[in-house]
């Protein structure tokens, strides 16, 4: 994945402590750094890399156990884990401050990165994502199951000879608002990934087995002390992560702003509704700076 009809970008990799990261890049100037969820990778924010790679150096990871991210068979792939690499990451590229975007177990990981390590978050812009106790949401907790009871590879081979199975309700559709316009090459760049090696895989198995809302709960202390201005973005209609949460985000955060909310919007509205959200995201960027 080199680029896309809506923008090119850079893949690089970088090594780190916790393995061999994979992100892309595009643009310059201050950094913002994007953090996708379960199942998905980088390819996430290939419509938000348009509307900011001009005044800001994207960068878009792939955490540890998704998209081309290499990692040894023993890497702890939890959250929290995952929070570290992106320390690591950026010390790696040599970046102090960064504006942290994430959504769905990457607005998570958002939440915990930016409690854990403060000095190095500019802002912070959080959308539908796991927050508090809500981790993983009772609506995900059958994805859970079928992992840990050992379903996922044929599951994942399901999805992939089946796009249709990928967009129904029974797996990923109601994660958006409109499933039906999820290309097959959208899902391809998602899942493929997952089955090149069966280490991959079982990767992946260890990190979704590995949702515990005890790493989200334990830094909410440390979130009541973040300063950094936060933007909560939230969609109205997602069955994963209700509007109370942003709610809960925004009485926590000190510096977080009322949220905004997308009425129908669900999970993945930074695919779905880019115009809207890049608007507020690069507002609230450069106020931010």
């Amino acid at each position: 994945m080199s680029s896309s009809p809506q923008t090119s970008w850079t893949t690089r990799s970088i090594e780190t402590p916790s393995g061999r990261i994979s992100y892309v890049e595009a643009g310059s100037g201050p950094v913002a750094l994007f953090v996708h969820g379960v199942l998905m990778n980088k390819y996430l924010w290939r419509r938000q890399f348009p509307a900011l790679s001009d005044v800001r150096r994207c960068i878009a990871v792939d955490l540890l156990a998704h998209g081309n991210t290499q990692i040894s068979p023993d890497q702890d792939v939890s959250v929290t884990a995952n929070a570290h690499m992106l320390r690591e990451v950026l010390n790696a590229l040599e970046i102090d401050k960064v504006d942290v975007i994430g959504n769905d177990s990457g607005g998570g990981i958002s939440q915990i990165f930016a409690a854990l390590y403060p000095d190095r978050v500019r802002s912070l812009t959080l959308t539908d994502c796991d927050t508090h106790d809500n981790w993983p949401p009772e609506a995900f907790m059958p994805f859970v199951e079928m992992t840990k009871a050992g379903g996922l590879k044929d599951t994942l081979n399901a999805m992939l000879s089946d796009k249709s199975i990928y967009r129904s309700q029974a797996a990923l559709g109601p994660a958006y608002e409109h499933p039906e316009k999820v290309t097959d090459q959208d899902i391809e760049t998602y899942l493929k990934p997952f089955l090149q090696t069966e280490q991959r895989t079982r990767d992946l198995a260890r990190f979704v087995v590995a949702f515990d809302n005890k790493h989200t709960v334990a830094v909410e202390s440390k979130l009541k002390e973040l300063k950094a201005p936060t933007l909560i973005v939230w969609g109205t209609d997602d069955v994963y992560f209700p509007t109370k949460w942003a709610e809960w985000l925004a009485k926590t955060i000190p510096g977080a702003k009322a949220p905004v909310e997308l009425k129908g919007a669900r999970l993945f509205f930074p695919e779905e509704r880019p115009d809207v959200f890049n608007k507020l995201l690069r507002d609230h960027v450069m106020t931010a700076a």
